[in-house]
């Protein structure tokens, strides 16, 4: 008896540890911290050294991003090869930016593609991810997911470490209707995802990845809710912009 209440003081003074340790790792809204490294596509666009969006390496010289991520003219650093964005020691890279593009109807289509004013050095820290060349994206697929620095919650700092969390792809009548209040901003180049985690903000412009391919551009969730059950983080499809993307990465002066 003695040996089984001394155990169970020990458990309960363990608890408050327990339950601080769970609480750290949650962010991008009830994810978790995504394993360093382990998606080196991930890129921090930051201005004046602070992260405000993300983005996705496509090339050894190209970001895809939304592009809302850039208001009127200001300049970007594109940082790759980050886990923890205050750690210095990690061999992260910044990167300036050399060329801007958007999409001409910025309106309705929110994608931007960035070329780096140098190219990178492909590592087990930095590479490029695939583009999904269907149309359309498997809906039961259980491997989809997002990744970021942004916002923990509605009224909470965005994350040093990058946070990573597992989605479903949500069919477009259902998501349509969700949104029905703002018809037109959800755009038929548009599909949303949603899970008990999810985006938030600080987290546009990072990719919707499924299986090992990138399906979606982070774009717009409820602004008053992150990751709202009421309406459902949306993203910009990728396939309808394959032709326009590789376009734009052949037309500009390559770096060699």
């Amino acid at each position: 008896m003695t040996i089984i209440i001394i155990s169970l003081l020990l458990l309960a003074s363990l608890l408050p540890h327990l339950t601080f340790t769970a609480r750290v790792n949650v962010g991008i809204v009830n994810g978790t911290e995504a394993r360093p490294h382990s998606r080196p596509y991930m890129v921090s666009l930051q201005k004046n050294r602070e992260h405000i969006c993300g983005g996705f390496l496509i090339s050894n010289q190209f970001v895809l991003t939304a592009a809302h991520c850039q208001i009127k003219n200001e300049k970007l650093t594109a940082v790759v090869g980050a886990h923890n964005l205050k750690n210095e020691n990690e061999g992260s890279v910044r990167i300036g930016v050399k060329s801007y593009i958007k999409h001409p109807d910025i309106e309705k289509n929110d994608i931007m593609l960035l070329q780096l004013e140098k190219k990178i050095t492909p590592s087990k820290h930095v590479y490029w991810i695939s583009l999904l060349k269907k149309k359309n994206v498997n809906k039961k697929d259980p491997n989809c997911s997002v990744a970021g620095w942004g916002r923990l919650g509605m009224n909470s700092p965005g994350s040093d470490r990058l946070m990573e969390a597992y989605v479903k792809i949500m069919d477009y009548a259902t998501c349509k209707k969700k949104w029905k209040r703002q018809q037109k901003k959800l755009g038929s180049k548009m599909m949303c995802a949603y899970g008990d985690c999810g985006s938030c903000e600080g987290d546009s412009g990072g990719p919707l990845v499924c299986g090992d391919t990138a399906v979606g551009v982070t774009s717009f969730g409820d602004p008053e809710h992150c990751n709202s059950p009421n309406k459902p983080n949306v993203y910009t499809k990728i396939s309808p912009y394959l032709k326009w993307i590789h376009k734009n990465m052949r037309n500009v002066k390559l770096l060699y």
